[in-house]
């Protein structure tokens, strides 16, 4: 592509308001999906949210926000690990907030299917093979659409994200509110002890739970890469992170809470949980007739979720390929500024993960559980290299003007981005042992912790054979390059 079209890109594309910025991030990072896992732990949902919130949000909230307002061009984690670290490093972050995407996106796409198994059957939300065929219908759907560019993208997103999450996480509060102060039976005390909210840190099985209110959260420096097509990204990246971020924490509070007391944890399915909360309460008030609505509009606020985050990886990832580090073919560009060929070929992976998910022995519950469980593992070697570069950057270009900026100087951001890593290193470990209700016995938790560290690994390590292998024929002219 000439520098001419990539100039004809930026010209073309769709600047985003503080609004609609603010829904775009709501759309990528609020959802209703993670409940039922959150659930399970009862009362101790509130510590283990206000942990999640702690020890992963709050810094990597705070660190993405200084990058983004320092470094607001397209790439993201990309550009930000370059900077501090050169090409190799920035190509292997994009690689891992990718590829970690492209399994992430099936367990979104499974939580879809058992919502969409209340409307034909919900017995299919155990069925792998229906999850499966909705997997590839909505994820082929939603590359189609996402493929005619962010003012599309973001203007379904906005929409679905009112839908399909805001109404149903209302109605679920408030339907869930009345439930329980109707008399109706419900499975925790409404009058919570220390010891009730306290998690029991001896049970180790149930203390891996932090990883699914920690996954909660991730993603939320995906929207970075939206950071050049704000009208104000100084002022609006910062503030419209920050807003959302307290919505998803609250959210995910008082939805796991009701979840909790309305649904047994022996009952549960963890990728229809939610559809089972919301039939008990309509059943109990005679309304079980519009359970297909509420599925339609949880669906529709799922589908809003992923078409916010197929473009934001694949445009850092895009950036790379501009710079000569993948093949040519990956390099191609719409006239809205959309990387045609990796977006195909992040669908083809997905479609690869979906079929895994099929294959995987066991119920849907620990084919679930393992895909999550690797997502985390993956993302996290991402943020450890992201936190590394804040850090670097204090040092090395302290001159850029950064609009948000964390406070107390070189020794603010070696606290913030070291507590950071510090946590991730914690949810890493912790990831590598299945919760009791995950049923990860059906393979054996040996072999679930080396699936998750040879898989880690070998993620890792594809970016290096790709760069080590890469052809100097990739490298595009140097007015191409400097673009």
């Amino acid at each position: 592509m000439s520098s001419e079209g990539i100039k004809g890109i930026n010209k073309n594309r769709y600047k985003l308001s503080l609004l609609t910025f603010t829904l775009i991030t709501g759309a990528a990072l609020l959802q209703t999906r993670d409940y039922p896992a959150m659930a399970v732990t009862g009362w101790n949902t509130i510590i283990f949210n206000l942990l999640a919130v702690v020890m992963f949000l709050f810094p990597c909230a705070l660190v993405a926000a200084e990058l983004a307002t320092g470094w607001p061009g397209e790439g993201g984690v990309y550009k930000w690990v370059k900077e501090a670290f050169g090409e190799h490093w920035g190509f292997t972050a994009s690689w891992l907030q990718w590829f970690q995407m492209t399994i992430a996106f099936v367990t979104i796409l499974a939580f879809i299917a058992g919502v969409l198994s209340y409307i034909f059957n919900p017995a299919l939300a155990d069925n792998k093979l229906f999850i499966f065929l909705i997997v590839i219908l909505v994820w082929w759907g939603v590359t189609f659409v996402d493929l005619r560019g962010l003012r599309t993208s973001s203007w379904i997103s906005s929409i679905f994200l009112i839908l399909g999450v805001f109404l149903p996480m209302t109605v679920l509060i408030v339907g869930g509110l009345a439930y329980i102060t109707s008399g109706a039976p419900i499975n925790l005390t409404l009058h919570p002890t220390w010891k009730d909210l306290i998690p029991n840190l001896t049970n180790f099985r149930n203390l891996v739970l932090l990883v699914t209110f920690t996954f909660t959260y991730t993603g939320i420096e995906v929207t970075s890469a939206h950071a050049e097509d704000m009208k104000d990204v100084h002022r609006d990246y910062p503030l419209g992170v920050f807003i959302i971020g307290a919505i998803a924490a609250l959210g995910s509070i008082f939805g796991s809470l009701i979840v909790g007391q309305v649904l047994p944890v022996e009952n549960l399915v963890l990728t229809a949980g939610l559809m089972q909360t919301y039939e008990r309460i309509f059943s109990w008030f005679g309304f079980g007739w519009i359970m297909p609505v509420i599925a339609v509009l949880i669906a529709i606020g799922s589908i809003g979720k992923i078409t916010t985050w197929v473009l934001g990886p694949v445009r850092g990832l895009g950036r790379a390929a501009r710079e000569g580090l993948l093949p040519p073919i990956l390099r191609k560009h719409n006239k809205v500024g959309v990387p045609v060929n990796l977006l195909i070929l992040q669908a083809i992976f997905v479609t690869i993960w979906g079929l895994i998910f099929l294959l995987l022995p066991g119920g849907v519950n620990s084919g679930f559980w393992i895909l999550l469980a690797l997502t985390t593992t993956v993302y996290i070697v991402m943020y450890i290299l992201m936190y590394l570069a804040a850090i670097k950057l204090r040092y090395s270009q302290s001159d850029v003007k950064r609009e948000f900026k964390i406070p107390g100087g070189k020794a603010g951001m070696w606290v913030i981005s070291g507590w950071g890593i510090v946590s991730m290193i914690i949810i890493f470990v912790l990831a590598l042992f299945p919760p009791t209700q995950s049923g990860i016995e059906s393979i054996g938790i040996i072999a679930f912790e080396v699936l998750m560290i040879a898989g880690t690994i070998a993620v890792v390590l594809v970016p290096q054979l790709i760069y080590w292998r890469r052809k100097s024929s990739w490298i595009p002219n140097e007015q191409l390059k400097e673009t």
